[in-house]
C-alpha cells in the first residue's frame, strides 16, 4: 500500500502541472469581481503563490486576466469549430479534461493561445486607457518616412509580455515538484504562443490631408486580431512535433522523438502524448466524440461528413430558416424588409 507521504506528493505533483492554465477559470469566477480588494486574488482556487502574489500588487491587471481568459476560450472554440476536437473541454475550466492535462498536441495549443491572448488584452488595454500602471507602447525606433510621422497610441507590447508571461510562467517556475517534462514543454509553448504574438505586431496608419487624400499618414504600432494570431498558432498546431525530454550533456532538453539528432526549434509547437483521434467518447481520454456534430456534405476538409463522422455516416435535417429579405431603404431614414422562409439541409453525424 503506498504511504501517505507518496500519494500527497503525487497528487501535488499532477495539481502544479494541471493548474498551469487553472487562471482560465476566472471565466466561471471572476467575471462579477470588482478587483479592488486584495482578498479577491483567493476567489480562484489553485493559484500558485507567485501568481497569488502577482494578484494582490496588481489588481488592475486582473479585470484583464479575466478578458483573456474569455477570449482564450472564444478563440479556440471559433479556431477549431471544424475539427473533430472542437476545444469544447475549455469550457470545464479549471477542472480539465486529459485533452488538456496529458502533454498532448492540443494542451501545446491551448498553453500557446493563453499565453498570447493574455499578454495581447494587456497591451490593448494598456493602449486604451484601462490601466493606470501603463500607457501607449514607446514610439518605434526606426525612421519615419517623408508620406507619415509617428504618432497615435499603439499597443504596449512591452508591457504585455512583461506581465502576461510572469503570470502565466508562474506555475512552471514558482515549484520544484511537478514533472519536468512537462512544465518544460508548456514553458516552451508559453513561449511560441508569445512569439507568435509578436510577429503579428504591424504598422497601422490613420490618413491626414484636403478630402482625405492622405497626403500625410500618423502611424503606429499595433497587434493583429487574436483570430489571426489563433490561425497562426493553429498552422503550428498541425505541424506540432512529439517530443522526449533527455539528457544530453549536463542538463535535459526536448529532442524530438522520432529524430532525437535535431534540436528542438524555439517556433515550433511540441507535446509529449499522442491524442485520440476524437472519434468516439472516451472520458479517460478526454474525448467528447462526434456524435451529433454538424458537418459539410460538400466539403474535402476536416468538416467534411467523412473525416468529421469518421466513416459512420450521417443524418439529414431540413430546418426552416426565417430571416430578413427584400430591404427598401426610405428617405429618411430607415429600412423596411419583409420575413422570407427557406428550408436549408443539416447533416448531422451518427
Amino acid at each position: 500500500m503506498a504511504s501517505p507521504l507518496l500519494f500527497i506528493a503525487l497528487f501535488f505533483s499532477c495539481f502544479v502541472t494541471s493548474g498551469a492554465i487553472q487562471w482560465l477559470g476566472l471565466i466561471v469566477n471572476g467575471s462579477s469581481v470588482a478587483w479592488n480588494e486584495s482578498e479577491h486574488c483567493k476567489l480562484l482556487a489553485g493559484l500558485v503563490p507567485d501568481q497569488m502574489q502577482l494578484c494582490r500588487r496588481n489588481l488592475e491587471l486582473m479585470q484583464s486576466v479575466v478578458t483573456a481568459a474569455k477570449q482564450t476560450r472564444l478563440t479556440c472554440q471559433m479556431a477549431f469549430s471544424d475539427m473533430r476536437w472542437n476545444c469544447s473541454s475549455i469550457e470545464l475550466a479549471p477542472r480539465f479534461t486529459p485533452d488538456l492535462l496529458k502533454g498532448t498536441r492540443e494542451s501545446a495549443f491551448v498553453y500557446a493561445l493563453a499565453s498570447a491572448t493574455i499578454s495581447h488584452t494587456i497591451a490593448r488595454a494598456c493602449a486604451s486607457g484601462e490601466l493606470p500602471t501603463c500607457s501607449c507602447g514607446a514610439t518605434p525606433a526606426e525612421v519615419a518616412g517623408p508620406s507619415f510621422r509617428w504618432g497615435g497610441c499603439g499597443d504596449n507590447l512591452r508591457y504585455g509580455l512583461q506581465m502576461g508571461s510572469a503570470f502565466v510562467d508562474a506555475p512552471m517556475k514558482s515549484s520544484k515538484s511537478g514533472n519536468q517534462a512537462t512544465k518544460v514543454m508548456n514553458l516552451h509553448n508559453n513561449a511560441v504562443g508569445r512569439q507568435v504574438l509578436m510577429d503579428s505586431l504591424e504598422t497601422k496608419c490613420k490618413c491626414h490631408g484636403v478630402s482625405g487624400s492622405c497626403s500625410v499618414k500618423t502611424c503606429w504600432k499595433g497587434l493583429q486580431d487574436l483570430p489571426h494570431i489563433a490561425d497562426e498558432l493553429k498552422s503550428k498546431y498541425l505541424a506540432a512535433n512529439k517530443v522526449m525530454h533527455r539528457q544530453m550533456g549536463s542538463r535535459k532538453h526536448l529532442v524530438h522523438k522520432e529524430l532525437d539528432i535535431r534540436p528542438v526549434q524555439e517556433s515550433e509547437l511540441v507535446y509529449l502524448n499522442s491524442s485520440p483521434d476524437y472519434c468516439t467518447r472516451n472520458p479517460k481520454l478526454g474525448s467528447f466524440g462526434t456524435q451529433d456534430r454538424f458537418c459539410n456534405k460538400t466539403s474535402v476538409g476536416s468538416d467534411s461528413c467523412n473525416l468529421m463522422c469518421c466513416g459512420r455516416g450521417y443524418n439529414v435535417y431540413t430546418e426552416t430558416i426565417v430571416e430578413r429579405c427584400q430591404c427598401k431603404y426610405y428617405w429618411c431614414c430607415y429600412v423596411m424588409c419583409k420575413k422570407c422562409e427557406r428550408t436549408v439541409e443539416r447533416y448531422v453525424c451518427k
